[in-house]
């Protein structure tokens, strides 16, 4: 019911509660996004959102789940105090946050947030609302117990308590969703993802993991790469290895590239060897290495954001967009995965995100001409990779360095 109470305004309600469901942003399987209307600067009129509070919502999308737009939408294994159910399948769950504040007339609408959470468990695996506690009512409680709602009562110095506890449920997965998983796994997006542009570097990884020998001197040694962090972090987010907190494990695409250097060369020691042939090289790795390139191909092409480039593109040339800039790319992408391609490509900063989306989630098209709003390891690393892969006609660029209305995205090879 909509309930009299004042003080907290809706962005502080949801900051308060992101920081109860989401304390490290960087945590391991964890990401969350806050609806593009809190990106605005002034929530009610004459009240502006404090910049800390909207580094806090950072980063911001407008992510479809359920029939509407949830304020907050992530991923993470929430404890026990928080959900009445720990583990659900083999990932963490997908929650949904509604947030409720005192409005002009000094009300909160809890009724309205509760069937709006409600609404989000079509696709959501726990969804709440989040509310002044001294607002939630017990008639609101018994409605969210109903409905399967959690409610988070939030006091005026920030705690949140867990008044009611949702059970965990399992929904279906539509593409909007998807890219919020996606960038909860191993593989998403983030700003240190790909910190190198060729895909020889990842490829030695596991090979140099597997060898006998220190990793980073044999990398080193064999001219592989000299940044080894880097190279590293790329092989997880391709998929050749998997980080466990006191060791390094090759997934079965990381035991392939094993097996195909030990086919191909004899040894291990013998392929990391090869690798001295391709140091500071710049012809294209496919053309430089045929098999090794064709190798590379496959592993770059199972990187769920290449396949979305690769079809899409290939809807671009059947659709007579022959000759897409990195604008027409963003543009055309935006139109049929928005929240995907926000993560993809729109680098998380909260300023970054408000020049680039209205409080709608719509583009601001000016914006995506500054090739400074752009994610590097995507525009840069990744895209560098798919020329040396053959899969597209041109390099990368780093966003500084980058003409978004001139930069080239076309496939080599078209069907």
């Amino acid at each position: 019911m909509a309930s009299a109470a004042g003080g907290l305004a809706e962005p502080q309600v949801l900051a308060h509660a992101k920081q109860r469901l989401f304390p490290v942003a960087d945590e391991a399987e964890t990401y969350a996004v806050v609806d593009t209307q809190f990106s605005t600067e002034e929530w009610l009129p004459g009240e502006r959102i404090e910049p800390a509070i909207h580094e806090q919502l950072a980063p911001f999308n407008h992510v479809n789940v359920g029939s509407g737009y949830p304020d907050l939408v992530g991923v993470r294994s929430l404890e026990s105090e928080l959900l009445a159910v720990e583990r659900f399948g083999d990932g963490p769950p997908l929650i949904a946050v509604e947030a409720k504040g005192h409005t002009e007339g000094g009300v909160v609408d809890t009724e309205r947030g509760i069937l709006q959470a409600y609404d989000r468990l079509h696709e959501a695996n726990a969804a709440y609302l989040a509310a002044p506690e001294a607002a939630v009512t017990q008639t609101d409680r018994s409605l969210a117990r109903e409905l399967n709602v959690g409610v988070l009562g939030v006091q005026d110095d920030g705690d949140v308590t867990p008044l009611e506890v949702p059970r965990v449920v399992g929904n279906r997965t539509t593409d909007e969703v998807t890219a919020i998983r996606f960038q909860a796994s191993a593989q998403g997006v983030a700003d240190k993802s790909f910190g190198l542009n060729h895909p020889k570097n990842y490829l030695g990884y596991p090979l140099a993991h597997y060898a006998d020998g220190d990793t980073d001197q044999l990398l080193r040694e064999y001219k592989v790469v000299g940044a080894v962090e880097d190279a590293r972090r790329g092989a997880a987010f391709l998929d050749l290895i998997e980080e466990q907190p006191n060791r390094v494990e090759l997934t079965p695409l990381g035991r392939e590239v094993v097996r195909f250097a030990r086919t191909r060369h004899g040894s291990v020691e013998a392929g990391l060897a090869e690798f001295e042939n391709w140091y500071r090289s710049s012809q294209r790795f496919y053309d430089l290495a045929p098999e090794w390139g064709q190798l590379a191909r496959r592993i770059v092409f199972a990187y769920p954001a290449t396949q979305l480039l690769v079809e899409e593109l290939q809807a671009m040339h059947d659709d007579w967009i022959r000759d897409p800039s990195l604008v027409d790319l963003v543009e055309w992408l935006h139109a049929h995965h928005p929240s995907f391609t926000v993560e993809l490509f729109i680098r998380g900063d909260s300023d970054v995100r408000s020049r680039v989306l209205t409080s709608d989630g719509e583009l601001r098209e000016q914006a995506l001409h500054d090739g400074n709003v752009y994610h590097s390891p995507t525009v840069f690393q990744l895209k560098a990779m798919l020329y040396h892969t053959g899969i597209l006609t041109e390099r990368g660029a780093e966003p500084n360095n980058l003409e978004p209305a001139a930069d080239t995205w076309m496939l080599r090879e078209y069907v």
